[in-house]
């Protein structure tokens, strides 16, 4: 049994169809089915019950396809780390989605790099699911982001759960109005959502947000990224529902109103891969357990 067989295991298992799951591993589908086969041999068993419509997996199967995920899941790690381990400079690379730019990241960045001088750190712009592969590829070595994403090769960590806020044009009446406001009322007008790409994303949490409030935005406008919305925002094209980190941006020429929904957050998520005990990645965890509290108490 060789990697090659989990692989092609896990792809069926996932699709239940040997067309799709021979396109998505780039190879004939008779090939795919000869390597299933065998691999049913090898075990003495049957994984995939072929007579049920659509495809379904044995009770075995169930069982070995959470095993071989697992297993394919640390087979990634351990290429990432051997290659992290064997460049010959200390360094750490850090993915964020630009809402987190604003909290708590800066201030750690800060202090990581006064207390590890000799440590090459960047930072590389990307949505929370680019993160989960950047991180088993190696490319990043922790992600900050606002979605969980199931993966048995990465470990997250909510760290806040932040509350959300309306983003207005200066002029909109919602921004004259005094007090906090509900997610109903951006319901009538067009609500600018962002990224646009890949899916899923921060704007799915929005729109699920008015979905599980039995509402519809007017209009839903996708645009690129944060600082786009914004800046359409201020040209009163709609309004934007933005994390509370957002308002550091402080900018004059759009007003921020709360939104006090029960229930309305977005978390704020570390991610890194499994079993990564790296020096540099404990100094972030230490650095988050001390900063984080001491926002939340000046944000109260």
């Amino acid at each position: 049994m060789e990697l090659r067989h989990l692989r092609y295991f896990v792809a069926v298992a996932e699709e239940l169809n040997f067309t799709r799951a021979a396109e998505r591993l780039h190879i004939a589908q008779p090939p795919l089915s000869r390597q299933i086969q065998q691999l049913e041999e090898e075990l003495g068993l049957l994984l995939l019950d072929r007579g049920a419509r659509p495809l379904q997996l044995t009770e075995a199967g169930r069982f070995f396809y959470a095993q071989a995920r697992n297993l394919l899941a640390q087979a990634q790690g351990m290429r990432a780390m051997t290659r992290k381990i064997a460049l010959a400079r200390r360094q750490l690379v850090i993915g964020y989605v630009g809402s987190t730019l604003y909290r708590p990241l800066p201030e750690v960045i800060r202090r990581f790099r006064a207390i590890h001088v000799d440590t090459e750190l960047s930072l590389l712009e990307m949505t929370s699911l680019e993160q989960v592969e950047a991180l088993k590829a190696g490319r990043i070595d922790v992600g900050f982001g606002r979605l969980l994403f199931d993966d048995p090769a990465v470990e997250r960590e909510v760290l806040a759960e932040e509350p959300l806020w309306l983003a207005l044009p200066l002029e909109h009446p919602l921004a004259r109005r005094e007090g906090p406001l509900r997610l109903r009322d951006a319901a009538e007008e067009t609500v600018l959502i962002y990224p646009r790409q890949p899916r899923p994303s921060y704007a799915d949490q929005v729109l699920a947000a008015f979905r599980q409030r039995a509402l519809e935005p007017a209009f839903a406008l996708e645009v690129r990224e944060l600082q786009t919305a914004l800046g359409l925002v201020a040209a009163g094209m709609g309004v934007c529902v933005v994390p509370a980190s957002v308002l550091r941006l402080r900018r004059d020429d759009v007003v921020y109103r709360p939104l006090t929904d029960e229930g309305l957050a977005s978390p704020l998520i570390m991610s890194a891969r499994r079993g990564d005990r790296s020096e540099e990645l404990a100094l972030i965890r230490r650095l988050l357990r001390e900063l984080l509290p001491r926002e939340a108490a000046l944000e109260e």
